[in-house]
């Protein structure tokens, strides 16, 4: 039966592909084998309740082998049908073309993108050992699961998979199994015309067990693959991966060549994949005795998660404190954050410095709260520390620690923090310098794309960075961010602009990205909790206004300086703050047109950024002060006399803006 249940994997992957006329049938063919395996006699599932707390987490790095996903998923009772299969990469089925979060059932993150599911399996791993370090106690094993990910030549390729495999390895990440088909095909034929390195040697190198299976010499051989996932099981203080040679596209007319990669067979050519491996059966039919043979392995999951919850009952009696808060965590209950002491600012500073200030009082309430840096906690201020709580650093000696330190690796930090998050019972978070979120930027969007909330710290938000230069100076990432759907984007003004962009990120279902400042910046009266709603009137005129001033961030001081030069020449102004453009945009007409009336057409828009954000608040008649060229190196007040940041332009331009209404 195992051999028969490897080829039902086959012949319905292929036969989906087929009937999409769209598709990858060379990874399912070639991988069926190592998936069987996995799924039959060791993955930690129970189909009838797939998002058990103590499951093992799988990921499809190579998620373009989508197929081999749903066919297993089908084969193991998570709810796929056949309807679904044939289904395959059409509108609107549960079978999309590359696996999706949330929305396929088993599904544990979204790839497609190569490389990025590896650095959600670290994710998930280092979420599974920070949670055991933390709640495990002797005798009761709480958080105690591997997680698996198969990836492609591909996927190795990617820098993203070098930078996540090294952290892997520094972090001793013993229960994180990686499960390598290497078949020595992409798109363009034979790897070897990019693609020479040892990788066995560059895993060895980042302190990885290494160990080798041939599939190409003993097809199907399960019992070989069997043992070479227990000896993964067995190191505890390294990584493993798992080197399968094999043959892409196996057992069809175009086994071991590109033609099968990206492509469906054809009709003839599937014809005699099913002659070559003695299928017999209808399209999409499956015999009997193979489902009954899978269902075993649900019925044992079914069963280890009825002793796990058991074991989880006689734990609350035992430990009912440390039960309330593992509860809590896996639940993402938040508790009570104090916002008067969040919003308890008064002196300058920068907003990389609130969010500091704002970020360690969240800590201590938030035990969930895990993250760190790219290698710049010290600039980011992004490390949590109290004279009196000990976070401590994350690694392999101290799985417990809360601070991370994710070294120079951006991409792979973003990446990771998605797994973290997608695994549960971890609040993520990660920073950088703005500039380099085009490092991140992939990752950031499928963050959004999955719909989970990490939070992004990005600081050094602009031209104010200085002496280091145009290579450190955001011009075009504000509307790069803003342009993904689904991402907030906070550029706060002061520091309870600033708490409130956390609380936000806290309160939300959807990742936040925080772009804060290195410079001093002034603290405002009119500012608070109102920030919450994305945009809002920070310092007002008696009456209807004759300009607006919408500015973020460190602009908005050049334009609280104009109202006050505008109003000694009789010029009403109204300052308005948008730290938000998502969250303003979410509110009614009604409040926006209030905050912006529809009948004041003189605006002045203020953003050391890109302008083409700010075309919609400006309307015809209006202003915009902004960056259409690169930085320079210089301190960041002479950069911002040179470009246009000053009291003096922002007036100007609200007297031409002015002058153009008057105009008509």
């Amino acid at each position: 039966m195992k051999q028969t249940t490897i080829n039902a994997i086959r012949i319905l992957s292929a036969e989906a592909i087929q009937k999409a006329n769209s598709g990858h049938p060379g990874l399912p063919l070639g991988a069926a084998p190592i998936g069987y395996t996995l799924w039959q006699d060791f993955l930690k599932f129970n189909n009838k309740d797939p998002k058990w707390q103590d499951r093992d987490r799988f990921v499809l790095s190579a998620g373009h082998g989508s197929m081999l996903y749903y066919s297993l998923l089908y084969l193991y009772g998570f709810g796929l049908t056949t309807e679904d299969l044939k289904q395959f990469r059409q509108l609107g089925s549960k079978t999309p073309g590359h696996p999706e979060y949330g929305h396929t059932v088993g599904i544990e993150t979204t790839t497609g993108p190569l490389g990025q599911g590896i650095a959600n399996a670290v994710g998930m791993a280092l979420a599974e050992a920070h949670l055991a370090a933390r709640f495990n106690r002797t005798g009761f094993p709480v958080v105690d699961h591997y997680t698996y990910c198969f990836c492609g030549d591909g996927c190795l390729e990617e820098g993203i998979s070098y930078e996540a495999c090294s952290f892997a390895g520094a972090n001793e990440l013993g229960k994180l199994i990686l499960l390598y088909d290497d078949n020595d095909i992409t798109i363009e034929g034979n790897t070897d015309v990019t693609f020479k390195e040892d990788v066995a040697k560059r895993f060895e190198a980042q302190n990885w067990q290494v160990l080798k299976v041939d599939l190409v010499a003993k097809p199907d051989n399960v019992l070989i693959i069997s043992n070479a996932i227990r000896k993964a099981q067995r190191e505890t203080k390294k990584p493993s991966i798992i080197i399968f040679r094999t043959h892409i596209g196996y057992g069809s007319p175009l086994e071991g060549t590109a033609k099968c990669h990206g492509a469906p067979l054809g009709e003839e050519n599937l014809e005699k994949t099913k002659a070559a491996l003695g299928w017999n059966y209808p399209p999409f039919e499956v015999p009997a005795e193979v489902l009954k043979h899978t269902a075993q392995a649900g019925r044992r999951g079914a069963k280890r998660e009825r002793e796990w919850k058991t074991m989880l009952g006689e734990y609350a009696k035992k430990f009912p404190e440390l039960y309330a808060e593992y509860e809590q965590a896996m639940t993402g209950v938040l508790p009570d954050l104090d916002e008067a002491d969040l919003l308890s600012f008064e002196k300058s500073l920068a907003t990389r410095q609130a969010s500091s200030i704002v970020l360690n009082k969240i800590a201590r309430r938030l035990p969930t709260l895990m993250g760190g840096s790219a290698d710049l906690g010290p600039s980011n201020l992004t490390v949590m520390k109290a004279d009196d709580v000990d976070f401590g650093d994350f690694s392999g000696a101290n799985y417990a620690g809360r601070n991370l330190h994710f070294g120079i690796r951006e991409h792979a930090m973003a990446a990771i923090a998605n797994g973290m998050q997608l695994h549960g019972g971890i609040r993520a978070y990660c920073a950088t310098f703005f500039i380099f979120s085009d490092y991140c930027k992939h990752a950031m969007r499928l963050s959004a794309l999955m719909n989970i909330p990490v939070i992004y710290v990005l600081t050094h938000d602009s031209i104010g960075v200085g002496e280091d230069g145009p290579t450190h100076e955001p011009v075009e990432q504000l509307i790069g961010l803003r342009s993904i759907p689904n991402l907030k984007v906070f550029r706060p003004a002061d520091g309870k602009e600033t708490a409130a962009a956390w609380l936000s990120a806290l309160r939300g279902s959807a990742p936040t990205a925080i772009v804060l400042s290195r410079q001093t910046l002034p603290q405002y009266a009119g500012s608070g909790l109102q920030a919450l709603r994305g945009g809002y009137v920070l310092d007002d005129c008696d009456g209807t206004p004759d300009v607006l001033l919408i500015a973020t961030g460190s602009e908005v001081e050049q334009c609280v300086g104009a109202k006050a030069e505008l109003a000694k020449e009789g010029v009403k102004a109204r300052v308005v703050s948008m730290p938000c453009f998502e969250e303003f945009e979410k509110q009614s007409k009604e409040y926006r047109d209030s905050v912006l009336p529809p009948a004041v057409r003189a605006r002045v828009c203020v953003e050391a950024g890109s302008p083409y954000s700010w075309y919609r608040y400006a309307g015809e008649k209006g202003e915009i002060v902004s960056m259409t060229t690169f930085g320079a190196s210089a301190p960041g007040p002479v950069l911002f006399k040179k470009f246009g940041f000053t009291v003096e332009n922002v007036v100007e331009k609200a007297k031409l803006s002015l002058a153009n209404v008057a105009a008509e």
